[in-house]
């Protein structure tokens, strides 16, 4: 569906959701109920006239784009051109969990080793692969689910897997705040969804908090990651050992 389409099924939600008929629509912009029927049916009608329906509707435009913005389906997995854009370059890299984590411009600027005008370069980048879409006065919207994780053998999960799984296992998780815990078992093949579907609700709880408090200043803010895995496996070195 085209913006301009979006915004017609918008309008069109909003005429509905106020009660307001074609005929009340057509009464407050001078019109022909017919010409306002065959404008809404053909989706064509310049921006002047979108404005003075958003004034009809007294909503302003700016809420009715936003409203369409947030409408759009969110991206539960990025396409497989899209990781390996992302990868290629690791400062790109760097912006995409930056924005993951929901940082501001200034947040990216004061926290690396970039200026300005790079880190706006890489959010145009993000916008561009569709991750995100850039604002005014460079602010964007996450275009990415709560759902959302990187594919399974994708480029992303195989630059960690190959820089970054030793680097997060290092760490002690000793701290009061950290935990690490490796639990084996064997259990009926018909119960392991339901252990899956857990996890998923932990990590969808901490996405939801992660979302809440934004709005918190940064010093009662910290960084976590939170990794979860589930898998029928063996330590390759047993199963060596296996009769």
């Amino acid at each position: 569906m085209t913006t301009t389409a979006n915004l017609i099924a918008a309008l069109k939600q909003e005429l509905k959701s106020t009660r307001m008929t074609y005929a009340d629509l057509a009464d407050k912009l001078g019109m022909a109920e017919s010409s306002v029927k065959r404008m809404f049916a053909k989706g064509e009608m310049p921006l002047s006239r979108v404005d003075a329906i958003c004034n009809a509707l007294k909503i302003d435009f700016a809420e009715l784009a936003r409203r369409v913005a947030d409408s759009q389906p969110l991206l539960a997995e990025l396409t497989l051109a899209q990781e390996k854009a992302v990868v290629a370059d690791k400062k790109l890299l760097l912006a995409a969990i930056c924005a993951l984590s929901q940082w501001t411009l200034e947040q990216i600027v004061s926290n690396y080793r970039l200026d300005d005008a790079e880190a706006i370069k890489y959010l145009v980048q993000l916008d561009r692969l569709g991750i995100i879409e850039l604002r005014p006065l460079n602010r964007y919207r996450l275009k990415l689910a709560k759902t959302f994780r990187w594919r399974p053998h994708g480029p992303v999960m195989t630059f960690f897997r190959e820089h970054a799984v030793h680097d997060y296992f290092s760490g002690g998780f000793d701290k009061a705040h950290e935990s690490l815990v490796l639990v084996h078992g064997s259990i009926s093949k018909s119960l392991a969804p339901a252990f899956v579907e857990r996890l998923q609700r932990v990590a969808q709880d901490f996405a939801q908090q992660h979302q809440t408090d934004q709005k918190l200043p940064d010093q009662h803010r910290e960084g976590y990651t939170l990794l979860l895995g589930m898998r029928s496996w063996e330590f390759e070195a047993f199963t060596r050992l296996r009769r």
